[in-house]
């Protein structure tokens, strides 16, 4: 039942999260579609977590490649946990003018690093290639989200960059998963090219990027008056 739940919320993400990046920023259809896809991978990450517990905890008859898929459930559920929340959570503060230090927030950018960092080492330890690099992606977000939380803002509007690149990085995990496990269940086909699991992020990485100087260009992006 929760491998149906994960997948449909999985692909009710995949579907829609594009929609908000075009539709007006702020607006009543960016809000509404926003929300379901946070709750989508709100959802995902939670029935990733119990499935990934479970084949590591309880199920006793779990194989070394059935471990190793294991623990990248339990990255995709950080991932996407971690990363949905500060998407959201940045709204919330968006008007702050000194550093963060919200034990919740903290906590859970730090978590993100620190899951990444052990799903390496279990990637080098059953040499699973997707686990001994993807995680790298966890660190990069994690660590700019922790940076984020710790340091006053240093342009207005610093809380818009964060918000859409924590989502469309929140996307790159349900996009990997996708390639890497259902498309290949889908196609019939056994395993896809290790190429292709990272393709997502090779992709979006770079997208973040761009939005970013493109709105940096049209907002006018100043520092911001530490003196006001």
């Amino acid at each position: 039942m929760l491998l149906t739940i994960h997948i449909l919320a999985g692909f009710t993400a995949l579907s829609i999260f594009w929609i908000p990046m075009i539709t007006k920023k702020g607006g009543k259809n960016h809000k509404k579609i926003g929300w379901v896809y946070v709750g989508a991978m709100y959802t995902v990450a939670g029935t990733a977590l119990y499935m990934g517990l479970y084949r590591l905890l309880i199920d006793q008859g779990t194989t070394a490649p059935e471990k190793a898929f294991a623990f990248f459930l339990l990255f995709i559920a950080t991932l996407s946990a971690a990363t949905a929340w500060m998407g959201i959570r940045v709204l919330r503060f968006k008007r702050r003018v000194k550093a963060h230090r919200n034990p919740y927030d903290l906590g859970i950018s730090g978590l993100l690093v620190a899951m990444s960092i052990l799903t390496i080492s279990v990637g080098f330890y059953y040499r699973f290639p997707l686990l001994q690099y993807f995680p790298l992606l966890g660190i990069f977000l994690g660590g700019g989200q922790l940076y984020y939380w710790l340091t006053p803002p240093k342009v207005n509007m610093h809380w818009y960059f964060e918000h859409f690149g924590n989502l469309i990085g929140c996307s790159i995990a349900t996009i990997t998963a996708f390639v890497v496990f259902g498309a290949p269940r889908l196609l019939n086909i056994s395993s896809v090219s290790i190429w292709l699991w990272f393709m997502p992020a090779a992709i979006l990485t770079p997208v973040i990027y761009l939005l970013n100087a493109y709105y940096r260009k049209k907002f006018k992006i100043k520092p911001v008056n530490k003196s006001a």
